[in-house]
């Protein structure tokens, strides 16, 4: 008589596909759902955005509006402070490298382009030469703005003791916020921001079309702490380190007349500082407003704003890059929002000589904006920024006398040039519009 097996018979071959097409269905459920995070963390906006008209009874001169910036946006203006302008890599590259070779006591340094080459080197020597000899060097590079993470410049630096971060590097639910701050700090004293990348391509007087037309700036005084906290903010992100004392923050002292303060924004902040210092300034202009922008994709309140100083009365006046730019499609999405600009009066100019990267907005010249600010979506609510807001009508005077030097390279766009350009490029724009949350 046969016996019964103890081993268990094998399964039904339709009941393993079954279960094989559930746990496929169970894996593909639990990827779109991961991929659905991801998406909506990284390009879907989920906080509320100011829409409504901002009017001030204020202008940028006024007490009333410096007690706003101060206390309203973020940390206070300042006395005491001198704040010089640095125009392009042939001004700006060696002010920073004498700054670094100074160092006695720390270096902090956090930045957006950094390509392989000469400008590159230079720096990671002096860096790593300032580490060897004891000062204290911390040095955080975006992710997204290198070209050369794994080069040996990177390496040289980790082994002559500085430490290096990389801001968001493998952060899949937040790589679409960025640091686009570009922060040196030395010894706590000296500080420098702009618009400027570490790359070959800034080198030079901008005398050549494919090298960048830019400003820095080279701050001391009390305010030099706030550009410290910006730098800090991002690198207690990165690396979850404290970096206290004397050695980053040391009793500072007046050392000249401007009044200023070191403004900051980030998604993580919330990401309407920037958005709303750009608002309030505009609102309160009473004369002019001039600005020098490389990515000026302005947003529908931002245009509102914009129109209803002109129509006040206020000379509004813009420079945009011409058809030297690295972004092609943003700058045809930023064309295609200048139609009600140009019909209330806004006088726009495209820069001719140069690529152009200025960031600057001065208001009826007494009241400066400059830094790593765009004026479009991605620099107004992604990205970690910083500029230095200035309040000295001397510094407006030699803003608006940079802004008329760049305006002389520049070619007006009329509302008839404008409605008259090619089909191709209105379409391109258009359908461009729908990426503008990104740009």
């Amino acid at each position: 008589m046969k016996t019964r097996s103890t081993e268990n018979p094998p399964r039904d071959a339709t009941h393993e596909e079954k279960i094989r097409g559930r746990l496929l269905l169970a894996a593909a459920a639990i990827t779109s759902g991961a991929a659905g995070v991801l998406i909506s963390r990284n390009f879907f906006e989920t906080d509320k955005k100011i829409q409504h008209k901002i009017h001030t009874s204020y202008a940028v001169g006024d007490p009333p509006f410096c007690r706003t910036m101060s206390h309203l946006l973020g940390p206070p203006l300042l006395d005491g402070n001198t704040v010089e302008t640095l125009e392009n890599g042939r001004r700006i590259f060696p002010a920073m490298l004498a700054a670094i070779s100074s160092a006695q006591r720390s270096i902090t340094f956090e930045n957006f382009v950094l390509s392989d080459g000469s400008v590159w080197r230079r720096f990671a020597h002096a860096l790593a030469e300032r580490a060897r000899a004891g000062v204290k060097v911390h040095f955080l590079q975006d992710a997204m703005g290198c070209n050369c993470l794994h080069g040996e410049e990177l390496a040289m630096l980790q082994r002559a003791g500085a430490e290096v971060e990389i801001y968001r590097y493998m952060k899949l639910t937040r790589f679409n916020q960025r640091t686009h701050r570009k922060i040196l700090v030395i010894d706590g004293r000296v500080g420098f921001t702009g618009g400027v990348g570490i790359s070959d391509d800034w080198d030079g007087d901008a005398d050549l079309p494919m090298r960048w037309r830019d400003t820095h700036y080279r701050l001391e005084g009390p305010t030099v702490a706030q550009l410290q906290q910006a730098f800090m903010d991002n690198w207690m992100e990165t690396r979850a380190v404290v970096l206290h004392g004397d050695d980053y923050f040391p009793p500072l002292h007046p050392v000249g007349d401007t009044t200023c303060q070191v403004f900051k924004s980030s998604a993580s902040e919330g990401g309407e500082n920037a958005r709303l210092m750009v608002l309030l300034s505009i609102a309160a202009a009473r004369k002019s407003v001039r600005i020098g922008n490389a990515y000026f994709i302005p947003d529908n309140l931002t245009i509102q704003t914009l129109v209803a100083a002109c129509q006040r009365g206020v000379e509004v006046e813009i420079i945009v890059p011409g058809p030297l730019i690295d972004e092609k499609l943003a700058r045809l999405v930023g064309q295609s929002r200048w139609g009600p600009l140009l019909e209330a009066g806004v006088r726009i100019y495209e820069y001719r000589p140069a690529l152009y990267h200025c960031k600057y907005m001065v208001v009826d010249g007494c009241w400066a904006s400059v830094g790593s600010a765009n004026l479009d979506n991605r620099s107004l609510r992604l990205n970690a920024e910083a500029n230095i807001n200035v309040h000295d009508a001397n510094f407006g005077m030699e803003h608006e006398a940079i802004f008329e030097k760049d305006r002389s390279a520049s070619k007006e766009i009329t509302l008839r040039s404008w409605r008259n350009r090619p089909l191709r490029e209105k379409a391109l724009g258009m359908l461009g519009s729908l990426l503008r949350t990104q740009m």
